[in-house]
C-alpha cells in the first residue's frame, strides 16, 4: 500500500507538470498571437468627420458600433464612381477620394446612388491645384439670420452670385451613414495608396476572387436624430445610468475687454445707468468636417487680428474719453451665431458682466453703437452694410474714404448698402432683437474658396512669418512714414494689408469718439500683426504668447490653438485662454516700478506677465469671459423647432481610430472556414476516444503488480 500511495503522489505531480506546461504555452502562444495581429493590421493617422445635430436635423457621420469596414478603390475620375455603382464586384468599399473630386454631386451619389456597397470614404490630402473647396452652404446660418423665414432680401442657397459663400458644397449640413476619414501625412497616405496598388488596382472585374487591401474606421456616434431627441434621450437614460450622455451643447467663452476700466460698484448700487458704449465686435471661431483640422485663416483670423490691432492702437492713442469702448470677440458663431446671441439675452436678463465683475450691467440701450467686422476677404475694398436707416452708416462709409484718402492705404471704401440681406455676422443676432438696432457691419465681399474647410490655412493668406519681434518692439505704434515695409514682408504682404485696414478702421473709431482727426502719423504695428498670424496659424510657442504669461512659464506644445467651440469642459480652450491673455498685454494698463510680490498681492484685475522684453511686468486688466452657450439650453420648455435660438450639439463618442488590413478572398474564407470545420471534428473524435479510453492509457484506479511480503505467522 505504500508503494501504492507513492505512484499516486508521482502522478498527481506529473499532471501538475503538464498543466504548467500548457498554461506556459497558452501564455507563449498569446503573446506570439499579439504580435501576429500587430502584423495584420497598421494604423493610420487622420482626422475623423463627426456627428452634430441642431433643432431638426443631424448632420456628419458615423461608422457602425464596432468599426466599418471597406476595400479601398481609389478615385481618379467620375468612371470609378461608376464602377462602385454598377458593378462593385467585391463589396463593401472604401473610396479614396482626392479634393479635386470631393464634389456634393460625387459623394451624394456615392451616398445614395451607391450607399449599399460603400462603408467608409478616405479623403486624401492634395491641394495642388486645387481651385475651390467649402463645405459650407452657401448661406451659412441660412435659418438664424436677419431675413430668415421672411419675404426680404435674403441670401440665395440657388444662386450663387446672391449668397455669401459661392463655392459651398453644403456637405457640411449632409447626413451620411458612413464615416469619412482625412489623411493628411505623406506617410499615412503612402501607406494607403501603396496598400492599395500592390493588391487592388490590377483586374478590377474579377476583385472578388483575391485577396484585397481594406481599412477599418471605427468612429461611431451615440447621438442620433435631432438635439431636441438626443436630450431627451440622454435624460431618460441618465435616470437609470448616471453620467450617460448621447450629446453635448456646443459651448464655450467670448472674451471682452474694455477700452477703459469701468468703475467697481456697490452691489446695491449695481442698476443700469447712462452709461455710454461703443460695442466693436468680430468672431473668433471656425469649423470644417473633420476633428481638430482647420485653421480658418481668411474666414476669421484675419478680422480677428483687425479687430486686435484696432483695440491696441485705440488704447495707445485714446487716453481717455466719456465714451467707454467694448471690444467683444464672439465665439460658436460658425452654428447659429451662438456667442452673439447668448451676448444679447445675456443684455437683455441683466446678465452681463456678470456679478463677479462688481460693475454695473450693461444693456442694449447703452450702446450707442456697434461697429461688426465680418469677413475681410479682400482687405482693400472694404463695404459697409447696415439693416435700416442709420446715419452712422453713412458717417463710417465717409470717415473711410477720407482718412484712406488722407493716409494712402489703398482701401476702397464705397457708398453704405442698405440691405437684410447682410453677410454672416454677429451683428445679427442685434437686429433680429431690433431691426432699428444701430449696427454697422464692415465687410468684404466674399472671395474665400476655401471658406470653413482644412485648406484655409496660412497658404490661402499667402503669408510668411516675418520673424522680426526681437527687433522691434510689437506693443507700440508704428510710424506711418516708414512705408510698406516690403523690406520686412516683401510687396503686397498681408501683414500690411492688415495693418493698413485696421489703422484705417482704428482711426475712423478715433474720429467718432473724439468728433476730430487723429492728429499723428502712427498705425497699428505690422509687427504686433506678424507675431499675431504666427500664433494663431503655426504655433503658440510663439514671442506674443509668451509676453502674455508669466516670465518663467514652460513653453508650450508648437502647435496652433484650436478654435472649434467644442463642448463644456472644466478648462478653457487654448484659443479663448490667449485671447484673454493678448487683450491683457495689449489694452491694459502698465503699473509702473510694481514688483511680482506687489503685483500678485493685487490679484484681479492686476496680472504679473513677461511682456515685451520678458523680464516680467505688472498691468491693470479690462478683459473678461462670458458665457457662449445658446439660451435654448437654459429653458426645459424651448421649443427646438422654432429657430429662435441655435440649437446645435455635438455627439458623444467611445473610440476613432482606422487601420488598413488584407481582407482575405472569399475562396480563402471558404478554405479556412472548412480547415477549422475539419480540426473541429477531428478533435471532437480525439476528446471522444481518448475519454472512452481513458483508464487504460492513464491507469486511473490500478494498482502496484508488485506483490507486497508479509511476515510470517508464528505459532
Amino acid at each position: 500500500m505504500v508503494l501504492s500511495r507513492g505512484l499516486i503522489g508521482v502522478n498527481r505531480v506529473s499532471w501538475w507538470y503538464v498543466a504548467v506546461w500548457v498554461a506556459l504555452q497558452q501564455i507563449d502562444l498569446g503573446a506570439h498571437g499579439q504580435r501576429m495581429k500587430d502584423n495584420m493590421y497598421t494604423p493610420v493617422n487622420g482626422a475623423h468627420c463627426f456627428r452634430r445635430l441642431n433643432g431638426t436635423h443631424v448632420t456628419g457621420c458615423s461608422s457602425s458600433n464596432g468599426g466599418s469596414v471597406g476595400v479601398l478603390h481609389l478615385i481618379n475620375s467620375k468612371a470609378d464612381i461608376d464602377f462602385i455603382v454598377q458593378k462593385h464586384p467585391s463589396p463593401p468599399y472604401a473610396p479614396i477620394v482626392p479634393p479635386a473630386l470631393y464634389t456634393r454631386e460625387n459623394i451624394l451619389r456615392l451616398r445614395d446612388e451607391a450607399g449599399p456597397y460603400v462603408s467608409a470614404l478616405v479623403l486624401m490630402n492634395n491641394a495642388s491645384g486645387l481651385e475651390q473647396f467649402s463645405q459650407e452652404s452657401r448661406c451659412p446660418n441660412q435659418y438664424s439670420g436677419l431675413a430668415a423665414g421672411q419675404q426680404q432680401q435674403r441670401c440665395s442657397v440657388d444662386r450663387a452670385e446672391d449668397s455669401w459663400n459661392p463655392w459651398g458644397s453644403g456637405l457640411l449640413l449632409e447626413d451620411f451613414p458612413f464615416p469619412i476619414f482625412y489623411v493628411a501625412g505623406v506617410s499615412e497616405m503612402e501607406k494607403l495608396l501603396d496598400c492599395y496598388e500592390k493588391f487592388n488596382a490590377h483586374d478590377l472585374e474579377n476583385q472578388h476572387q483575391r485577396s484585397l487591401c481594406a481599412i477599418e474606421v471605427k468612429a461611431f456616434m451615440s447621438a442620433a436624430v435631432s438635439t431636441d431627441i438626443c436630450m431627451r434621450r440622454s435624460n431618460s437614460y441618465n435616470s437609470l445610468i448616471p453620467a450617460t450622455k448621447f450629446c453635448d451643447p456646443l459651448q464655450g467663452k467670448n472674451v471682452y475687454a474694455t477700452l477703459f476700466p469701468r468703475p467697481i460698484v456697490p452691489e446695491e448700487q449695481r442698476v443700469e445707468g447712462p452709461e455710454r458704449i461703443v460695442l466693436v465686435s468680430t468672431r473668433t471661431d471656425t469649423t470644417t468636417m473633420f476633428d481638430g483640422v482647420g485653421l480658418g485663416a481668411m474666414d476669421s483670423v484675419v478680422p480677428f487680428a483687425v479687430l486686435v490691432a484696432v483695440a491696441h492702437f485705440l488704447s495707445q492713442a485714446l487716453p481717455s474719453n466719456d465714451r467707454n469702448v467694448l471690444f467683444l470677440f464672439f465665439n460658436g458663431e460658425s452654428y447659429d451665431y451662438i456667442g452673439s446671441q447668448r451676448f444679447v439675452y445675456d443684455l437683455q436678463t441683466g446678465a452681463f458682466p456678470s456679478r463677479g465683475t462688481q460693475t454695473k450691467p450693461i444693456s442694449m440701450d447703452n450702446i450707442e453703437l456697434m461697429i461688426d467686422l465680418g469677413a475681410l476677404d479682400n482687405l482693400t475694398d472694404l463695404h459697409v452694410y447696415h439693416a435700416a436707416p442709420q446715419p452712422m452708416a453713412t458717417k463710417v462709409a465717409e470717415l473711410l474714404r477720407k482718412i484712406n484718402q488722407q493716409f494712402g492705404f489703398g482701401i476702397q471704401a464705397g457708398q453704405p448698402v442698405m440691405t437684410t440681406n447682410l453677410p454672416p455676422v454677429s451683428a445679427q443676432s442685434f437686429l433680429r432683437e431690433n431691426i432699428t438696432f444701430p449696427a454697422v457691419i464692415i465687410a468684404s465681399r466674399p472671395a474665400n474658396r476655401f471658406y470653413h474647410s482644412i485648406y484655409d490655412d496660412q497658404e490661402n493668406l499667402h503669408y510668411r512669418y516675418g520673424n522680426h519681434s526681437r527687433k522691434y518692439d510689437f506693443t507700440q505704434l508704428e510710424d506711418l512714414d516708414l512705408g510698406d515695409r516690403s523690406d520686412l514682408y516683401g510687396k503686397d504682404s498681408i501683414q500690411m494689408r492688415i495693418r493698413n485696414a485696421s489703422t484705417l478702421i482704428g482711426m475712423s473709431i478715433y474720429e467718432l469718439l473724439t468728433g476730430r482727426a487723429y492728429g499723428q502719423r502712427n498705425g497699428t504695428n505690422s509687427v504686433l500683426i506678424d507675431e499675431f498670424l504666427h500664433c494663431f496659424l503655426e504655433s503658440a510657442d510663439c514671442p506674443l504668447f509668451r509676453a502674455t504669461v508669466k516670465p518663467d512659464t514652460p513653453h508650450v506644445y508648437p502647435a496652433p490653438p484650436s478654435r472649434y467651440i467644442s463642448v463644456h469642459t472644466t478648462l478653457t480652450s487654448d484659443a479663448t485662454g490667449w485671447t484673454y491673455r493678448v487683450l491683457g498685454l495689449l489694452l491694459g494698463q502698465k503699473v509702473e516700478n510694481a514688483t511680482k510680490a506687489n503685483c500678485s498681492a493685487l490679484h484681479l484685475p492686476y496680472q504679473w506677465m513677461a511682456g515685451y522684453g520678458g523680464a516680467g511686468e505688472c498691468r491693470r486688466t479690462t478683459q473678461n469671459m462670458s458665457l457662449a452657450l445658446s439660451p435654448a439650453f437654459m429653458n426645459e420648455t424651448y421649443d427646438f423647432t422654432s429657430y429662435r435660438y441655435s440649437t446645435w450639439t455635438e455627439s458623444t463618442w467611445s473610440e476613432m481610430s482606422a487601420r488598413i488590413f488584407l481582407r482575405p478572398s472569399p475562396a480563402h474564407e471558404t478554405l479556412t472556414l472548412s480547415i477549422g470545420i475539419v480540426v473541429m471534428v477531428i478533435s471532437f473524435v480525439l476528446v471522444f476516444l481518448i475519454n472512452s479510453r481513458s483508464d487504460v492509457l492513464f491507469n486511473q484506479g490500478s494498482t502496484s503488480s508488485i506483490p507486497i511480503a508479509t511476515q510470517p505467522t508464528q505459532c
